[in-house]
């Protein structure tokens, strides 16, 4: 195996900093993108942007067909996004249900066609409370089945499954990162909401790293 490495890039700032990652780790960095029909696929443009800009190998999935089998979330139905803390009871409307193994199987499979030898995704502490496939014993089983499920074993790779987004940001600007390039709001509005659990998720790491957020919010 190489030292090839797909990442599962959302466009989102939590990716985009696990992509950076990657690339000071040395790697050859293959971007994964996912339409899975979220409401904030203004996501994806970013994500292509972001890539074009760091000349990294870019590649965007139409999954979004999974809608007609995957219901019940405000990301993929017409369901109002909740508003409030990201870690509140509400916010669990957000959930796609098996989102991330969807997403890993898919990127796992793509690591082997490459010979690379890493997936990487973007899980954090902030997720543990709402989303179980961003959880650690959810990690722990998926890097054991990666493990065992091709010829090659693919190792799963969450660089901040132990961080705040505060923390992850803070990485981010010790390496230099330009948020302008990640889109996190829930909606998928010309400008971020302000209100929404991932906004002010979001908001609350620039204010806790002393920095402005370089994003247009209406509120």
């Amino acid at each position: 195996m190489s030292d090839k490495a797909v990442v599962i890039f959302s466009g989102g700032m939590d990716s985009f900093t696990v992509l950076n990652r990657a690339i000071r780790d040395g790697l050859d960095v293959y971007a994964l993108t996912f339409d899975y029909g979220q409401r904030h696929v203004k996501e994806v443009n970013f994500a292509q942007n972001a890539c074009e800009k760091l000349g990294v190998q870019h590649k965007i999935v139409d999954i979004s067909a999974i809608g007609g089998i995957i219901a019940g979330s405000s990301l993929t139905a017409n369901i109002d996004v909740p508003e409030g803390h990201y870690e509140a009871e509400s916010m669990k409307q957000t959930v796609v249900p098996n989102r991330n193994m969807i997403l890993l199987s898919l990127a796992v499979g793509y690591a082997v066609s490459l010979e690379a030898s890493k997936v990487y995704y973007g899980a954090h502490s902030g997720d543990h409370a709402i989303y179980p496939d961003c959880r650690p014993e959810f990690v722990k089983k998926m890097q054991d089945v990666c493990a065992i499920s091709n010829y090659d074993p693919i190792d799963i790779v969450v660089p901040y499954l132990e961080s705040s987004k505060i923390d992850i940001l803070k990485d981010g600007l010790k390496m230099g990162l330009d948020y302008g390039l990640t889109w996190t709001c829930y909606n998928g509005r010309e400008h971020a909401c302000g209100k929404c659990g991932a906004c002010q998720e979001r908001l609350e790491a620039f204010e806790k790293n002393n920095v402005t957020d370089p994003l247009t919010y209406e509120v």
